[in-house]
């Protein structure tokens, strides 16, 4: 299999989306994969030939970690974006280790934001103000498009969430493959919905990628049969397997394509990301959360 994605995936160039592609990788619960998919999806984009924009919403900062961009306290972040008014063009870093990859970093600060935000106006919307106002100034600028950007969210439903489920145009869910991370599906939907409602009417849920897959397991399978049986449209047929090097790639501030390119989570996530863009903007709306309260594996 990986012999086959190699031949497959290697130079390729993914399709370029017509417009900015704004989404938000969530998911309430905690070790799922959120900030792990965000920044091997983004390394897989923008080694395939797009712009990618990764924007770090989570106070842990490690996506800042992985993209081996600078997040001590004090460095420009989403926390001077959010609670400051900061232009996001001023916190912008590149990433290192690939061309035309950019990481907006979160701090300590962001820590204490969210108490911050419940007295500021328009406390739900500042995320999406930043990113409109930055993609205009660079569309002003004659720059070329940012192809994707990626809004890593912490593990909570609070307000650095909603900012992103309001910034973002969709919605990516990666899933673990356990029992647990099935459960707290529901609640999620439930709050895209509100949001949809109050605060977002174009939101999506575009994207749902099943991480840490052990197809030796029948647990494993089973949650991803479920999965698959509500959201046949949104889910990817890639699956991400349990990964050493993709564990291992953080510690090295790397993602894990650049970590070890040619190793089987590499190559899952590159061809996620081949998914992903050839997907385009043609996802479907999910369906109601109250049919995925009856899933059990």
């Amino acid at each position: 299999m990986d012999a086959r994605r190699r031949i497959e995936l290697q130079g390729r160039t993914f399709p370029r989306p017509s417009r900015t592609r704004v989404i938000t990788v969530a998911n309430q619960k905690g070790g799922v994969g959120k900030t792990t998919t965000t920044v091997n999806l983004a390394a897989g984009l923008a080694l395939s030939g797009l712009n990618v924009l990764v924007i770090d919403n989570d106070p842990q900062g490690n996506a800042s970690t992985a993209l081996g961009i600078e997040h001590r306290a004090g460095t420009p972040s989403v926390y001077e974006i959010l609670v400051e008014d900061e232009l996001l063009a001023n916190t912008v870093q590149q990433c290192p280790d690939i061309e035309n990859l950019w990481g907006v970093p979160a701090t300590i600060d962001l820590s204490g934001s969210e108490i911050e935000l419940v007295s500021l106006v328009s406390r739900e919307t500042r995320l999406r103000k930043a990113i409109d106002r930055f993609l205009t100034d660079r569309e002003a600028a004659g720059e070329p498009q940012m192809d994707y950007v990626l809004v890593d969210c912490p593990p909570s439903l609070g307000l650095l969430t909603v900012n992103a489920f309001v910034g973002g145009r969709e919605v990516f869910i990666p899933i673990q493959c356990e029992y647990y991370a099935l459960e707290g599906l529901s609640q999620l939907l439930k709050t895209i919905d509100l949001i949809r409602s109050h605060l977002n009417p174009e939101l999506r849920v575009s994207s749902i990628l099943l991480t840490m897959y052990d197809g030796r397991t029948n647990l494993a399978q089973q949650v991803a049969g479920e999965v698959r049986a509500h959201f046949p449209s949104e889910t990817f047929r890639t699956t991400i397997p349990r990964s050493v090097r993709i564990s291992e790639a953080p510690s090295y501030g790397q993602t894990v394509m650049t970590y070890d390119a040619t190793s089987t989570g590499a190559l899952a996530y590159l061809e996620a990301a081949r998914e992903l863009a050839e997907r385009g903007q043609g996802a479907s709306s999910p369906r109601r959360p109250a049919q995925m309260q009856e899933a059990r594996p």
